[in-house]
């Protein structure tokens, strides 16, 4: 099994250049994953609307039931 501290001593041993594009890999992957989530929930979001489980508001009703307390 990998584990954090198993990757971590390997990374140790990367010069200097190669943890920069590690880091610049990684902050680019997270990017695109939360890109992706971002997408599905739009996807989502559009079926439930056009299936007519969301309804629509105005900009104002919908801050005036934002800022309703619960």
């Amino acid at each position: 099994m990998v584990t954090i501290d198993k990757i971590l001593d390997e990374i140790t041993q990367l010069d200097m250049d190669s943890r920069d594009m590690l880091i610049e890999i990684l902050n680019k992957r997270r990017i695109e994953e939360r890109r992706n989530e971002i997408a599905d929930n739009a996807r989502k979001t559009k079926k439930d609307f056009d299936a007519g489980k969301l309804k629509s508001y105005s900009a104002k009703e919908a801050i005036k039931k934002l800022n309703k307390k619960p």
